[in-house]
């Protein structure tokens, strides 16, 4: 996971062989790669810069766990805005951090 800034730099690097790291995806509507694992875009990650973790690497899926409780409850409010009648509803969901060996966040040095 990575934003733009990072993205463009990131595409200009090669390994010892001279090809690219990045790969651009293969058929529309995949996502691109880089070094065989796909890549997710998010501008919430910093730009890339000396100590900064602009890159997060790994399988999200076993780092994070979202939990999402059953149901949605609805309370009727006849009284606040007469004639009409309100509905609040309200659902719980909330999450955490699973497996902290599942991710990694790369740390950039000034160059």
């Amino acid at each position: 996971m990575l934003n733009r800034r990072t993205q463009a730099a990131v595409r200009k690097l090669k390994d010892e062989t001279g090809d690219y790291l990045w790969a651009p995806p293969a058929v529309a509507g995949q996502s691109a790669s880089l070094m065989g694992f796909p890549v997710a875009e998010s501008e919430d990650m910093p730009d890339i810069a000396a100590d900064a973790f602009a890159i997060a690497f790994g399988d999200f899926r076993r780092f994070y766990l979202v939990v999402d409780r059953a149901g949605v409850r609805v309370l009727r409010d006849p009284y606040s805005a007469k004639p009409y009648v309100l509905f609040y509803t309200t659902k719980r969901v909330g999450g955490g951090i699973q497996d902290f060996d599942a991710a990694k966040l790369l740390k950039f040095a000034a160059s």
